[in-house]
């Protein structure tokens, strides 16, 4: 398996050749185009039950699609933004909703409880859990940002993509109650460490603030 990020980092796009034997999971939807060499199966994204709970709970797709053979799959995601990858040797990490683009087959696609911080801050009362062993492409809407965590990470509410099972959040304000409610930035989630996290530079309630103010 050979796999390519091109395009980056506005319109990132994953190229990924393939040789008989190997197998690819993707999002459903995620495919742009594949060679004729190539065959396509679509099954539950890890059984009904959990393929539900993902759909409700995690925002992802209820069905995965599995690609063999021999040719190249290209994939996209549905933002403009970056695509990242990542080799998981018997490790955990958990992405936002939507974030998960591919994997391989020896990575556990799983269900975590992200907790009501993460809900207020804006990303979601759960979050995928992605463990086991093998590579694993993710995107963003706008550029990625890895950032090696020590202390503690203020970030704004919907720029977290993904981090290390030993990251915590905490809700926080961004200054004193003046500051964070008059300086546009409101809720913030505290971040910290020891370990990595994954930011986007765009958000999308930025995105929406900005089409509203433009459209009225």
């Amino acid at each position: 398996m050979t796999p390519e990020i091109a395009g980056k980092p506005a319109f990132a796009h994953l190229r990924i050749g393939l040789q008989e034997g190997d197998r690819l999971i993707a999002e459903s939807g995620a495919m742009a185009s594949m060679e004729a060499g190539l065959t396509i199966n679509t099954r539950w994204n890890g059984g009904f039950f959990r393929a539900i709970g993902r759909r409700l709970f995690g925002g992802e797709s209820l069905f995965v699609n599995e690609f063999s053979g021999k040719g190249e799959v290209v994939l996209t995601q549905p933002m403009p933004g970056d695509m990242a990858e990542i080799d998981l040797r018997d490790t955990t990490l958990y992405l936002q909703p939507g974030a998960f683009i591919a994997c391989e087959p020896g990575v556990n696609l799983g269900l975590g409880w992200a907790g009501f911080t993460s809900w207020i801050a804006r990303e979601g009362l759960f979050r995928m859990k992605v463990s086991g062993q093998g590579r694993v492409w993710f995107g963003a809407y706008g550029g990625l940002i890895a950032r090696e965590i020590e202390d503690e990470l203020v970030v704004d509410s919907g720029h977290l993509v993904a981090y290390e099972p030993s990251i915590r959040l905490k809700l926080g304000l961004a200054g004193g109650i003046f500051s964070s409610f008059f300086s546009g930035e409101g809720l913030i989630t505290r971040v910290r460490g020891p370990g990595r996290v994954y930011l986007q530079s765009r958000s999308f309630s930025g995105l929406q603030a900005w089409t509203n103010a433009h459209l009225h």
